[in-house]
């Protein structure tokens, strides 16, 4: 039975124009004090000890431009600069120092010198940014060093024959449409309200420069295969030298080998007798240590399996190591009062998964975003698994197709497909830009997350937000990434492929729903609850949004207790996982099981599971 008047409460409203009170979390706050980031590599899987962090104080500027889709290819640069902005802050992000919204036809602007460093022996200095929204033209000493379309993904450019002996002068020319476009772009809008949030522009994750070998390792493809016993290394590189790995557990030698490169690659395979498997319980890394000519780089990785099996009574279930585990999951958001979409520091990123671990959860569901690859090694280590969505695009969703029909006509979920042109229009796909944009960037976060233990499963879709051709998209994950279940379609609109039938619930009593694939697939519930409790003080506006409201911490965590009780209990009926919304308030929400600024948590230890 349909919830009608909870459903009636947490209907979508028009955003209020009302200014964000300030909150900074306690990492935040010691910035805005004066205290510096810690300096640690970015990629910790691919991490060389020769590289300088260009985070901190840089000149910007944001100047309107005519036809600016399409200007900051070729702008010229600003003659005057407005003030200083701290990177990897976005303008929008209070610990930026700008707190200032860019519009879509303006152009960001940012500049900063940097020096040069040692080239002896022919070294290269590759100039890299962790993620840039949304288009990028990037110059060096005046002539343009690359060009970068897309927010979410890591970039580089090879520098070191734009570089002067005196010093560099580093300017990058952003523009973003913002939710005036259709490109990539997730839960951000200007008129942020209810579930969508503040749009930000501009470089949110860091830069840095690093300086390598002229012969080196480009790339790693890191394959553990605990069934086989052995850990297979794939490496793209740029030279004739021989790769060497050296596998280690806790300091001591396991394994190594040794391959030359063939046509800029290299292959090779260790034999690992008996590999400690990787759980939450014992989230067991091995570290590695790669040398390629005189490049030199750590890595770690991780020995476990994870799949879709039918259990002891055939039900398909989710399994690690082929083990049954019941998925005890968080909905994260990764959105944070000081920083928007940039965590404020490293250790804050450590603090939301230890949270969430010390609850009871043993999965975060990463939502419509990609999040700085420091946030997975913290998954790594920490032992949470992880729920990769895609980001999603596309045009506005329609209130109808994307919220209201799915959720009075449940009959609706499997009557419309999305590989029928005339349904793109109703699941916001129908421009093909979006939809080739969508496609390459899938491909991208497969191969830019593949290495990392902790993802167990890739959510491609989720609800009417840019779906399209699910069955498609399957293969080509399928094809990129065999090792890992996919969730097709979160939400509704099934479409009998992937390996869950994976609903959101929170208007109806919880239940597990028959499957009409074949064969059946594990059913998870993946978004449900969404409690709301406002703690004043903590809290970045006077108005909240959830899914049913509570006025004291203490109805608040018997009403968490008991919706939980609820989707545990169905794992006796065949649930095989579920993902509570969600792990913090963000904005006018007010459903986190933390708040916002990272300060109250608004449960008890222990106490949910």
């Amino acid at each position: 039975m349909l919830d009608i008047k909870r459903m009636l409460a947490s209907a979508p409203h028009k955003p209020e124009d009302v200014e964000l009170q300030e909150l900074f979390t306690p990492w935040g706050e010691a910035l805005a004090a004066g205290d510096e980031r810690q300096a640690v590599h970015p990629q910790p899987q691919l991490a060389r000890e020769n590289f300088e962090l260009l985070d901190g104080w840089w000149d910007y500027a944001i100047k309107t431009a005519d036809e600016a889709a399409d200007a900051w290819r070729r702008a010229d640069g600003p003659e005057t600069w407005d003030g200083h902005i701290r990177v990897p802050y976005s303008p929008e992000a209070p610990l930026s120092g700008v707190n200032r919204q860019v519009q879509p036809n303006e152009l960001l602007w940012y500049r900063r010198t940097f020096a040069t460093p040692d080239l002896t022996d022919d070294r290269r200095v590759i100039l890299h940014f962790e993620a840039v929204d949304h288009a990028c033209a990037c110059y060096v000493n005046g002539s343009c060093a690359g060009e970068h379309v897309g927010g979410y993904l890591p970039f580089s450019f090879d520098v070191t024959d734009l570089l002067e002996d005196t010093g560099n002068e580093l300017v990058v020319c952003v523009h973003d449409p913002s939710d005036a476009g259709t490109q990539l772009r997730g839960k951000q809008r200007r008129a942020r309200g209810g579930i969508w949030y503040t749009a930000q522009s501009g470089m949110w994750q860091s830069v840095w420069v690093e300086t390598i070998p002229e012969e080196h390792i480009v790339a790693l493809t890191i394959d553990p295969r605990p069934d086989e016993e052995k850990l297979a290394i794939a490496a793209t590189v740029h030279g004739d030298a021989t790769l060497a790995v050296r596998l280690l557990d806790n300091g001591a030698t396991i394994a190594c080998a040794e391959a030359p490169a063939e046509d800029g690659r290299c292959e090779l395979a260790l034999d690992v007798p008996e590999p400690h498997l990787w759980s939450p319980d014992d989230p067991h890394l091995y570290d590695l240590e790669l040398s390629f000519g005189h490049d030199r780089t750590r890595s770690y990785c991780a020995f476990r399996t994870v799949s879709v099996e039918p259990d002891a009574q055939g039900v398909p279930r989710f399994h690690l190591n082929h083990k049954p585990l019941f998925l005890r999951g968080v909905l994260d958001q990764g959105y944070w009062p000081d920083g928007l979409m940039t965590a404020p520091v490293d250790e804050a990123l450590a603090f939301d998964v230890r949270t969430m671990r010390e609850l009871g959860f043993n999965l975060l569901r990463k939502h419509i975003k990609v999040e700085s690859d420091r946030y997975y090694y913290w998954c790594d280590k920490l032992g949470m698994l992880v729920w990769q969505d895609m980001v999603s695009g596309g045009a506005t969703p329609s209130p109808w197709h994307s919220s209201y029909k799915p959720t009075f006509f449940r009959r609706s979920w499997s009557r419309y497909a999305d590989d029928d042109p005339h349904h793109f229009p109703g699941l916001a796909a129908d421009d093909p830009m979006f939809r080739t944009e969508w496609i390459a960037a899938c491909e991208g976060t497969v191969e830019h997350l593949r290495n990392h233990p902790c993802i167990c499963a890739w959510v491609l879709f989720n609800e009417a937000w840019g779906q399209f051709e699910a069955r498609r998209a399957v293969g080509l994950v399928r094809r990129l990434d065999p090792t890992r279940p996919i969730d097709a379609v979160s939400g509704w609109y099934d479409q009998r492929c992937g390996d869950f039938l994976s609903v959101h619930n929170y208007f109806r009593p919880l239940e597990v729903y028959a499957d009409a694939a074949r064969p059946h697939r594990a059913f998870v519930i993946s978004e449900f609850g969404g409690l709301s409790l406002r703690v004043p003080g903590h809290s970045a506006l006077p108005t909240s949004y959830g899914y049913g409201s509570f006025g004291n911490l203490t109805s608040f965590r018997a009403g968490v207790r008991s919706v939980l009780a609820q989707a545990n209990a169905l794992e006796a009926k065949g649930l095989a996982g579920y993902v509570y919304t969600q792990l913090s308030d963000v904005e006018e929400e007010t459903n986190g099981l933390i708040t916002y600024d990272r300060r109250v948590n608004k449960l008890e230890e222990g106490e949910c599971l």
